[in-house]
């Protein structure tokens, strides 16, 4: 019938539970209209803890198949998405005509800028040669230019011998895919090569955290991370704090090549060109969005739909990823869309992990747009049979459409075999990264830093100008977290489970919008104090808390123990040691909110819910009620929120230990392990997470040293 029922949770069930508790368990699952908040006191207080610790090491999986999908945040997140974009779809349908068309690529072109946090202005681009290979037909130039002061890009000019000051030649921009050899990898390198060999230059240049360009080196100047994903993901922690993206600093290096580009005296500055693999598809599609002097665009292996991308790999890396895209109406349809009429290729695989279906819709979209434009002949769809990467023919192909649109020669291009250079002869510094190779380079750790000080004191002075019940308003704002007006939960039980520190009954905690996973260890008498322990590993790490959980139980407190959301057993799977739940983060990310916002959202639910039913039960105004919330690590930053917002009637005390780094120490962290999920967008613009310390008072407030 359920779990509480099985053969060894009945013997238990029977030596500890009451007659009376018997038949009421019985009665919950033989009528469905019992009161489920009150029927979670009643079973919770037919049962005594033991103060002893047992031999569980965790509490053991109480949820079902069905039950793990119902509180799976991801799952709860899609339907979100997929309503918002739904919307998008329909708003993308009304428009009919040229000027409403136009109205809402300015929109979505503002929108995208706005969420990146804005680009710098321009400065010298300070470029040098610094060394030439002779190739057959054309020469392969290191260079190197700053894209901000002291922030420089690693590159390789192709350029076709004819090339000069009185025949200018189109000059495309080669962005490398995740690769961390970047743009000495072998299909970066024949980008170079087959359009040299057409006529049309090239520059393939590195991306941050890849190539020469990693942005976290070890003492030794070794790359710390093999994955550049990683890399990317990790610096998106202080980019994110400080309002911005890692995409931010990927687009501006990408208009940065564009400028060099337009600076050289052989390209011909009217006819530039855009194209790349994988992570390059992704800056090809933003920068093909944003900069108009991309005349022609062929992002390869990436553009799929969101709803796609959502339901099947999920959200992928920290630059894939803009805040609040989805919720503003920006679906990767718009990358295209937004450069309307402007020509256009999506070079897709069959076997792409980017979902091909979603290429294809993407495609259906955009070419209506441009057939409502009057030029639907300059969008189309290259679909190369093979896995992800650019196939020969899908090279052939991207080669052939740059040809039509910037040479004005429409002739099919065959596949080639074309020579590759020794991946070492293409590099351009001394030590082969850039941090190691100039004393005074800067890293996206430095320019987020940088910022994050310009931040701090605007918002000394911001901040200390605002009225506690300002402030409220500002962290109720950014946590997008309030408290419910009533209780709107409900409480299913699971059943009675092992735990360290006893027996704790185990159920879900539910709202029509969220699903939080509990244990409760109570006393074996009434009383309206709650202790709330939290870990970063949801309820199984707090229930190894037994020193803590039991000092609580011997006070007299019932203890609360919960899986929020993005820990335990909330999560698609275990998260990353380094990355945390990060597909959980990015949907979120996406849809505007944060791990953080979900997770006070939680707390809150669940103290109007335990101050509902102690009403209930006593059937007056539970004067004495009261919960302490015990934090320990990344969960201090959600407890923090719970208590400013939930204030000192609800939660009477926080007892913090192990304190993260503050935000503005995440920003300066180079390798910030295990912190994006405490990540929210741009919060540094208005506080800092210690800045909450003082709102909640000394009065409230214990913190434990370990």
């Amino acid at each position: 019938m359920h779990q509480l029922f099985s053969a060894s949770n009945m013997k238990r069930f029977l030596a500890r539970y009451s007659i009376g508790a018997i038949c009421l368990d019985v009665c919950k699952w033989f009528a469905p209209r019992v009161a489920m908040g009150m029927l979670f006191f009643v079973l919770i207080g037919s049962f005594s803890a033991s103060c002893s610790i047992s031999d569980a090491a965790e509490i053991d999986s109480f949820l079902s198949e069905d039950d793990s999908l119902s509180v799976n945040v991801y799952a709860r997140l899609q339907k979100l998405a997929y309503a918002a974009l739904d919307q998008r779809l329909e708003r993308v349908e009304r428009l009919k005509d040229v000027e409403s068309i136009q109205i809402e690529q300015e929109r979505l072109r503002e929108q995208m800028i706005g969420r990146l946090g804005g680009f710098p202005d321009k400065t010298p681009l300070h470029s040098s040669v610094v060394g030439v290979i002779q190739a057959n037909g054309y020469r392969i130039e290191k260079v190197i230019f700053d894209s901000r002061p002291h922030h420089r890009i690693t590159a390789n000019f192709y350029v076709p011998n004819d090339a000069s000051s009185n025949k200018r030649v189109p000059g495309i921009a080669v962005s490398s895919g995740h690769s961390r050899t970047a743009k000495t990898a072998e299909y970066n390198q024949r980008f170079g090569a087959m359009f040299a060999s057409h006529g049309m230059a090239a520059l393939v240049f590195d991306p941050i955290g890849q190539g020469e360009r990693s942005q976290i080196l070890g003492e030794d100047g070794e790359v710390s991370y093999g994955g550049t994903t990683t890399e990317h993901m990790l610096i998106g922690v202080g980019a994110t704090l400080v309002g911005k993206n890692t995409a931010t600093y990927r687009i501006w290096d990408g208009m940065r090549a564009l400028d060099y580009l337009a600076s050289r005296e052989e390209i011909d500055p009217d006819k530039l060109g855009y194209t790349g693999c994988s992570g390059g598809g992704t800056l090809t599609s933003y920068v093909m969005a944003l900069d108009p002097r991309v005349r022609c665009a062929a992002p390869a292996c990436y553009l799929t739909t969101f709803q796609r991308l959502i339901e099947t790999i999920g959200p992928q890396d920290a630059e894939q990823n803009l805040y609040s895209q989805i919720i503003d109406g920006i679906d990767q349809p718009d990358y295209v869309f937004i450069r309307a009429p402007l020509p256009t290729l999506i070079s897709s695989t069959t076997q792409d992990f980017f979902n091909i279906d979603g290429s294809w819709e993407n495609f259906r979209q955009s070419k209506q747009i441009y057939g409502r434009l009057g030029y639907p002949e300059r969008v189309d769809l290259v679909e190369i049979e093979g896995p992800h990467g650019v196939q020969p023919e899908g090279l052939a192909t991207i080669t052939h459409w740059m040809k039509r649109w910037l040479c004005g020669v429409d002739q099919p291009v065959e596949p080639i075999e074309l020579k590759i250079q020794e991946s070492s002869s293409l590099l351009c510094t001394s030590t082969g990264q850039v941090l190691t190779s100039f004393a005074d380079e800067l890293s996206v750790v430095d320019l987020n830093s940088e910022f994050s000080e310009k931040l701090a004191k605007q918002r000394s002075l911001s901040w200390g100008s605002l009225s506690d019940l300002e402030k409220l308003a500002v962290v109720q704002s950014t946590a997008k977290a309030t408290l419910p007006e009533e209780n709107v939960a409900k409480f299913i039980s699971k059943g009675l489970f092992d735990s360290p520190s006893g027996e704790a009954m185990c159920g879900v905690l539910m709202t029509d919008s969220c699903r939080i996973p509990c244990a409760v260890i109570r006393l074996g008498r009434t009383t309206s104090r709650w202790s709330i322990i939290l870990h970063d590993e949801g309820i199984n790490g707090a229930a190894r808390l037994t020193e803590v959980v039991e000092q609580r139980l011997k006070a007299g407190r019932h203890v609360v123990l919960l899986d929020l959301s993005g820990q335990g057993r909330t999560t698609t799977a275990k998260p990353d040691a380094t990355l945390s739940d990060w597909k959980t983060f990015y949907l979120a990310y996406l849809l505007g909110d944060s791990l953080v916002g979900l997770q006070t959202q939680d707390l809150l639910t669940v103290a109007r819910f335990l101050e509902s039913e102690v009403v209930k039960q006593k059937n007056e105004t539970a004067s004495d009620f009261s919960i302490e919330l015990v934090a320990s690590g990344q969960s201090v930053i959600p407890a923090l929120h719970a208590g400013v917002i939930g204030d000192g009637q609800h939660f009477e005390r926080l007892t913090l230990s192990d304190l993260p780094p503050s935000w503005s120490e995440m920003v300066q962290v180079k390798a910030p392990v295990g912190m994006l999920g405490s990540a929210v967008h741009g919060v540094l613009d208005s506080y800092d997470w210690p800045d909450l310390l003082d709102l909640i008072g000394e009065d409230r407030l214990q913190i434990r040293k370990e």
